[in-house]
C-alpha cells in the first residue's frame, strides 16, 4: 500500500496561505498528500519550515517506512564533526516522516514512537562510538577487549519503554564495566569515558546552523548531584542496594540498554534485578506513588481546579503521569513474584496487568484508550513549534491550533471532550492511590483492649512514622471486624501476639490496605488457629499467596509442585548474585506459602484433615526431591560427582505413608550404591562412604537449617540401619544385609512406611526402584516370622509405659490410639507381605490377607480417620495438645466442627470411648505372651 491510500485522517489549516503556499511545492503527490501537507503546514510553523527544507526529499521517501535506517546508513564511518551534522539532517526528516504519518493516521502511536525512540538510540550510539574510538586515537584510553570499551547508555523512562514523544529529550544513564580494564587501568579509562559522554552529549544537544538532534538528560544517574556523568557499574550497583528509593525502582522498569556495549548494559540491569522487583508483593509501593505524585503537582503548581487551558497533559489531573504511574506501581507490587508483569511500555504493562487480574480488564481498555489520546494530543501540542512542553495554551487561538492538528474544527468541543477524558482518568488512578479514610468507626473497647492497643505503639513494627501512619487507617476496621468475629477478645490478643512478633510493618501494613480481603482472614486466623497465626507473625510475607490468583486453584499434585519448585530453584540459581544460599532461601520461601495455604484451606472447610495430610506430605515430598539434587550439584563442585549409581533418600513414618500435619518433622534414610567405585573424582575427592556421609548432612541442613527465611522441617534420621549409633548414609548391600539379618522386629514394622522421595547420582532413579523390590522382598522374608506379633505386644507395652496419653485430648499416644492403630496396621502388611504404606491402605492389606476380619479392619480405620481429623486438626491450632485455655473458644468451635460433639468434654469421652473400643479390639489380635 502506498503512503496516499493508508491516510486515515487530516489535520486542519488554521494559517490558509501558508498551507497553499507549502501544499504548492508539493503538486505532483497524490491529493489526499497534499491535503495532509497543508493541515499539517497550516497549523504548525514548525512543519511547515520542515515541509520547505525537505522538498525535494520528501516524494521519493514517502513510500519508505525504513526511514531512520535510510537515513542513518553509513554514518559510523564519519567522523565526529560529519556526524553531527548528519545526525541533525536525520533527524529533520525522520520528524518530518513520523510527523506526517502520525497525523495522517498512517502509523500507529506505537510506530510513531517507535521510529522516534529507534532514532533516539542509533544517534547515542554512533556518537558515543564515535567520541571513544577518538579517546582511543588520542591514546587517553587504555586497551579493552570490551565492545565500545565497555561503555554503555540505558535508555530510561518512555525512551527505554519505545515511547519518545515528538519533541522529547532522552534520558541516559552511562555507565562503564569496569572490569573491561585491568584494575590498575581503571581511573584512566574513567575520565576517558567521561570525556566520551560529555561530548556525545554535546553532540547530540547542541543546537547549531543545523538545528540539533536530542536534548540529552543525564540527571538521572545514581546521586547526580555529586557524581559524573560516566560512572562505573560497580558504583551504580552499590547505590542502588544502599540508598535506591522507589522513584527509581519505577525509572528501570523502562530501563533499556540501547547504545554502546549492550551485552554489558543488560547484564548490569539483570544484577539490577532484585533491587527493581522486589520478592514480595510491594504495596508499600502505592504510598511512594502517591507521595511521590503529590510533590510532584505541588512543585510544579498543578493542583486545583482542572480546566483544559494551560493544563499540563502529563503531570496535571488525569495526565499522562497519572495513568504511567497507576500502571508502574502495580508493576512493583507484583512484577517481582511474575515476570509476565515487567513490560516496558506502558499499553503492553495494562495489557499484562488486566491479564493476570491485577487490573479489571475494562478499566486497562478505557485507559489504554486515555492513553492513546493523551498522548497523540501530547504529540500535536509539541508539533506545533517542536516545543518540549506538555502544556495546553492558555489562550484560543493556541487551543485552535491544537484542535485543528487534531482534525477537530470545534475548539470548544474539542476541549470539552478532552477535560471529560481528563477527570475520567482521574477518577480511575486518584482512588487506587490516595488513602481512603476509614470506611467505618472503630468499636466500644473495654479497658483491657484499650491497654493492649496502647502498647501497640511501642512495637518494632509500628516504629517508623510511616508504618503508623499506615497503621492508623487500617485499624479501625480491622477492630471492627474484630469485634464482629465469634470471639473478640481472644481476636485481639492473639493479633496483639501476632503484631508484637512482627520485625517490621509498612509493607504488611500498605498489603491489608490495599486488599481487606486480608484483614479478614488474619482476624478468622488469630481468632480461631493460634499456632497458625504465630506462623503467619513468623512469615507475613506468605500473604501474598493469597493475592497471586492461585491461592484457591486446584491442588497441583506432587508433579506440579516438584514443576514449580524446579523453576524457583533454577531462577534461584541463575540470577546474578545468585547460588545455593539463594536457592535455600527460595525453598523456604516456597515452601512457606503452600504450607500457609493448607492451613487455611484445612481451617476454612475447604479440605479435610485427610486431604490436609497428604497436601502436606506431598509438599514435603517436594521439598526434598527439589533440594537433594541442588545439593548434590554444590556438593559435587568441590568433592566431584557422586561415586558409583548414586543416593537415595527414603521418606519414613508419615512422610512415607503420607500423612503428615502442620507440625510434621521428616523421618529420612539414605542408602546409596557405589558400585564398586572407591572415591569420588573431583577436586577434592573423597571415599565412597564419607561422600556419601557429608553428603547426607548437607543435606539435612539444607532442610532444616535456618536461613534468612526461616526453616523448612526438623530432620529425624534414628530410623536408620543401626540408628543414631550407625552411620548416617547406608550403602545399598549394608542396608540389604542387615534388615535381613540384624533387623528388629520394629525397624521391619519401620520399612512398611517407606517411600523413595528423592535421588541424586547417574543411576538414581534405578536405585530407587531397586530399592523398592528390596523393601517387598525383605517384608515377603521376614513378615512370616512367628516373633512379629510377641515383638509388637512388648512394643506396645513399652510405648504405653513411655509415652501415656498426655490429656483427653491427645490423640496420638495411648491404647488404641493413633500410634496403637499405626503399629496394628503396619504389622498386616509385614505379615501379609504387601507394598501399603497408609495405615488405612495396611488395614485393607490385612484384610485380603485373611489377618483381620472386614469389620476389625473397617472399625479400625473408621476410629483412625475420627481420630486422625482431631489430631490434626489441633496440630493447625497449637503445637502441643489441645488445652481449653490454649486454643480459646474459635479453637473449640474448629475442633468441634467436624466431630458432632456438643463441648470439648463431650469430645474427650468420644475419643476415649472410640479409643478404648479400638484398644480393645488390637488386644484381641495381639494377645500379650
Amino acid at each position: 500500500m502506498t503512503f496516499a491510500s493508508r491516510i486515515t485522517r487530516l489535520p486542519l489549516p488554521v494559517d490558509h496561505a501558508r498551507a497553499a503556499d507549502v501544499a504548492g511545492l508539493f503538486a505532483d503527490l497524490p491529493r489526499p498528500v497534499r491535503d495532509l501537507i497543508a493541515g499539517a503546514a497550516g497549523s504548525s510553523p514548525y512543519l511547515a519550515d520542515l515541509l520547505r527544507r525537505e522538498a525535494e526529499w520528501l516524494p521519493g521517501a514517502l513510500d519508505h517506512d525504513d526511514v531512520m535506517a535510510r537515513e542513518t546508513a553509513g554514518f559510523a564511518d564519519l567522523s565526529p564533526d560529519d556526524l553531527a551534522v548528519g545526525l541533525r539532517r536525520a533527524k529533520r526528516r525522520v520528524a518530518l516522516l513520523t510527523a506526517l504519518a502520525d497525523l495522517g493516521g498512517v502509523w500507529p502511536l506505537e510506530r510513531v514512537t517507535g521510529a522516534l525512540s529507534d532514532l533516539a538510540d542509533r544517534a547515542v550510539d554512533l556518537a558515543l562510538r564515535a567520541h571513544v574510538a577518538t579517546e582511543a586515537r588520542r591514546g587517553k584510553l587504555p586497551p579493552s577487549q570490551a565492545d565500545a570499551g565497555g561503555i554503555f547508555a540505558l535508555a530510561m523512562g518512555k525512551g527505554g519503554a519505545g515511547e519518545l514523544n515528538y519533541s522529547s529529550d532522552i534520558d541516559l544513564i552511562v555507565l562503564f564495566d569496569e572490569t573491561a580494564y585491568a584494575e590498575a587501568d581503571q581511573m584512566e579509562a574513567r575520565a576517558a569515558l567521561i570525556r566520551a559522554t560529555r561530548r556525545m552529549a554535546a553532540t547530540l544537544s547542541d543546537v547549531t546552523e543545523h538545528g540539533y538532534v536530542f536534548r540529552v538528560d543525564l540527571r538521572l544517574r545514581p546521586d547526580a548531584a555529586v557524581t559524573p556523568v560516566c560512572i562505573s557499574t560497580a558504583a551504580a550497583l552499590a547505590y542502588y542496594e544502599a540508598e535506591g528509593r522507589t522513584w527509581e525502582r519505577a525509572a528501570f522498569i523502562k530501563a533499556r540498554a540501547a547504545a554502546g556495549d549492550i551485552a554489558a548494559g543488560q547484564r548490569f540491569l539483570r544484577e539490577l534485578r532484585p533491587f527493581v522487583w522486589r520478592k514480595h508483593l510491594d504495596f508499600a509501593a502505592i504510598q511512594d506513588a502517591h507521595d511521590m505524585r503529590l510533590r510532584i503537582r505541588d512543585h510544579k503548581g498543578l493542583g486545583g481546579r482542572l480546566e483544559v487551558a494551560g493544563h499540563n497533559l502529563k503531570l496535571g489531573q488525569g495526565g499522562i503521569r497519572e495513568i504511567e504511574f497507576f500502571t508502574q506501581t502495580r508493576q512493583l507490587i507484583a512484577g517481582g513474584r511474575d515476570r509476565d508483569l515487567r513490560a516496558r511500555d506502558t499499553v503492553g504493562g495494562l495489557a499484562a496487568l488486566a491479564q493476570k487480574g491485577w487490573v479489571p480488564a475494562d478499566v486497562a481498555r478505557e485507559l489504554t484508550d486515555h492513553y492513546r489520546q493523551h498522548r497523540d494530543i501530547e504529540h500535536r501540542i509539541q508539533m506545533v513549534n517542536d516545543a518540549q512542553t506538555h502544556s495546553l495554551p492558555k489562550d484560543d487561538e493556541g487551543l485552535r491550533i491544537v484542535a485543528a492538528l487534531s482534525g477537530q474544527d470545534d475548539p470548544a468541543a474539542w476541549c470539552a471532550a478532552l477535560k471529560d477524558r481528563l477527570a475520567r482518568v482521574h477518577h480511575l488512578t486518584e482512588s487506587f492511590f490516595a488513602p481512603a479514610a476509614p470506611s467505618e468507626p472503630a468499636p466500644e473497647l473495654s479497658e483491657e483492649s484499650r491497654a493492649i492497643i496502647q502498647r501497640w505503639q511501642s512495637y518494632p513494627a509500628l516504629r517508623s512514622d510511616r508504618a503508623r501512619q499506615i497503621f492508623r487507617r487500617i485499624e479501625a476496621p480491622l477492630l471492627a471486624r474484630m469485634a464482629r468475629s465469634g470471639h473478640p477478645a481472644e481476636a485481639l490478643a492473639r493479633f496483639d501476639g501476632f503484631l508484637s512478633g512482627l520485625p517490621a510493618g509498612v509493607q504488611l501494613f500498605a498489603l491489608f490496605e490495599a486488599n481487606p480481603q486480608l484483614i479478614d482472614l488474619l482476624v478468622d486466623i488469630c481468632g480461631t488457629a493460634p499456632a497458625l497465626a504465630a506462623y503467619l507473625a513468623r512469615h507475613p510475607a506468605v500473604l501474598d499467596g493469597v493475592l497471586a490468583g492461585s491461592f484457591f486453584a486446584p491442588w497441583p499434585g506432587p508433579e506440579g509442585l516438584r514443576a514449580d519448585l524446579d523453576l524457583a530453584l533454577n531462577r534461584a540459581l541463575s540470577r546474578p548474585g545468585g547460588g545455593y544460599e539463594r536457592a535455600l532461601d527460595a525453598a523456604r520461601r516456597w515452601a512457606h506459602e503452600w504450607q500457609f495455604r493448607i492451613g487455611v484451606h484445612h481451617l476454612r472447610g475447604l479440605i479435610g484433615a485427610e486431604e490436609a495430610a497428604q497436601h502436606y506430605a506431598d509438599l514435603a515430598g517436594a521439598c526434598v526431591a527439589g533440594l537433594f539434587p541442588v545439593t548434590a550439584d554444590d556438593f559435587a563442585r568441590r568433592h566431584g560427582p557422586p561415586p558409583g549409581r548414586g543416593a537415595v533418600v527414603l521418606g519414613m513414618g508419615s512422610l512415607g505413608a503420607r500423612v503428615l500435619n502442620a507440625g510434621s518433622d521428616l523421618d529420612l534414610i539414605v542408602i546409596y550404591d557405589a558400585g564398586g567405585q572407591d572415591a569420588s573424582e573431583g577436586p577434592r575427592p573423597l571415599a565412597a562412604r564419607p561422600y556419601y556421609a557429608r553428603l547426607t548432612q548437607a543435606m539435612v541442613t539444607a532442610l532444616s537449617a535456618p536461613t534468612a527465611e526461616g526453616r523448612l522441617y526438623e530432620v529425624d534420621m534414628r530410623l536408620r540401619p543401626s540408628g543414631r549409633q550407625g552411620p548416617v548414609a547406608t550403602s545399598l548391600d549394608s542396608f540389604r544385609a542387615y534388615q535381613m539379618d540384624e533387623a528388629w522386629t520394629w525397624e521391619h514394622l519401620a520399612l512398611t512406611r517407606a517411600r523413595a522421595v528423592a535421588h541424586a547420582g547417574p543411576e538414581g532413579a534405578s536405585l530407587a526402584a531397586e530399592i523398592e523390590d528390596l523393601r517387598l522382598q525383605v517384608l515377603r522374608a521376614r513378615g512370616g516370622d512367628a516373633r512379629v506379633l510377641p515383638d509388637l505386644a512388648e512394643m506396645r507395652d513399652r510405648l504405653f509405659a513411655a509415652k501415656p496419653a498426655r490429656g483427653a485430648l491427645d490423640m496420638r499416644q495411648g491404647p488404641g490410639r493413633l500410634q496403637d492403630i499405626d503399629l496394628i496396621a503396619q504389622s498386616c502388611a509385614l505379615r501379609a507381605g504387601d507394598g501399603a504404606r497408609s495405615s488405612l491402605a495396611q488395614l485393607r492389606a490385612g484384610r485380603r490377607a485373611g489377618l483381620l476380619t472386614a469389620e476389625q479392619a473397617d472399625r479400625l480405620a473408621s476410629i483412625w480417620r475420627m481420630l486422625w481429623g482431631l489430631h490434626a486438626s489441633g496440630r493447625l491450632l497449637t503445637d502441643r495438645v489441645p488445652s481449653p485455655s490454649e486454643i480459646g473458644k474459635g479453637g473449640r468451635d474448629f475442633l468441634l466442627r467436624d466431630s458432632g460433639a456438643a463441648d470439648l468434654d463431650d469430645l474427650a469421652a468420644t475419643a476415649g470411648s472410640l479409643a478404648g473400643e479400638a484398644a480393645g479390639l488390637i488386644d484381641a489380635l495381639v494377645p500379650r505372651p
